[in-house]
């Protein structure tokens, strides 16, 4: 008798709601959500924040990621659900557009209070450029020739948030910034290379659906490299072994990767490849953060 209650109170009540919470997680990107946050934390604690700053640096681009993710999965239902996209939770049914909608205006909204009541004006700026930029990648400029601009815009002012939410909002020193606007438009091209396919059957025509596959992972490497030597050259001194050896990676693995590889496999070792040199980039971005 006990387990039938039971039973019957979680189809009734439990069960539709851990659906919708299930349904959003997963439609916000939680992998990349985790990583830029992460990777904020870092970079606020590597520029001397305390704890209650890195908490709120954190807080805000968590919020910001949310909002942008299921932003992206809102806006791009229909285009999943005709190419058979069966993990994304709008157009598989896992949750409705209607609630990913909704979500999407209450941590757009978040982002802009946070930033407000934990920062200054100047960093709440940089982060709601952050988002607006982010959004409007989604929609319209993802398919536009200047797709790329958004993710250039967006990850150059993550740096200038987190700088600027010190006390006495020091500048933040052009180099961080170019270099994040760098890794960020190289991740465009990396991140659209699995989805070239998907894309071009649903009508995406960004800068690289435009430039195609070859031309893509070329400027994705390109861009990472430049990334690197701006984080190794930038910052006051001579370079780093460490640094030097980053820019040797940056320049040498994706190639090497490439020639490595055969046919369809080139796509994927390709996209590896470019993000190896990301990972190496955001690791060396944290580093430098503490010249500031």
């Amino acid at each position: 008798m006990a387990s039938s209650v039971a039973r019957l109170g979680g189809n009734s009540q439990t069960s539709p709601m851990s659906m919708t919470a299930s349904g959003l997680l997963r439609a916000s990107h939680p992998e990349p959500a985790a990583a830029v946050t992460v990777v904020a934390g870092l970079l606020a604690w590597g520029v001397g924040h305390r704890p209650s700053g890195i908490a709120a640096v954190a807080c805000t681009v968590l919020a910001s990621q949310l909002a942008v993710g299921w932003s992206n999965d809102h806006l791009d239902a229909e285009r999943d659900a005709a190419v058979g996209r069966t993990d994304k939770p709008v157009a598989a049914g896992a949750v409705s557009a209607r609630a990913v909608g909704l979500a999407t205006r209450a941590a757009s909204l978040a982002t802009v209070l946070l930033a407000a009541a934990t920062t200054n004006r100047t960093a709440a700026f940089c982060a709601a450029l952050a988002l607006v930029s982010a959004l409007l990648y989604n929609w319209p400029l993802k398919s536009t020739p200047v797709s790329v601009l958004p993710y250039a815009v967006s990850f150059g002012a993550l740096p200038a948030f987190v700088v600027l939410a010190l006390p006495g909002a020091p500048r933040p020193p052009i180099w961080l910034v170019a270099a994040a606007a760098l890794l960020g438009a190289g991740a465009h091209f990396a991140n659209v290379l699995p989805d070239l396919a998907d894309d071009a059957r649903t009508g995406v025509r960004g800068l690289p659906h435009r430039l195609g596959a070859a031309g893509s992972r070329v400027a994705a490497a390109a861009l990472l490299l430049a990334a690197t030597v701006t984080l190794v050259a930038g910052p006051p001194g001579p370079p780093s072994w460490a640094g030097l050896a980053a820019v040797a990676a940056a320049a040498g693995v994706p190639p090497l990767t490439w020639y490595a590889s055969r046919g369809a496999r080139r796509g994927v070792a390709a996209f590896r490849a470019v993000m190896l040199v990301a990972l190496i980039d955001v690791v060396l971005l944290v580093a430098n953060g503490r010249v500031v």
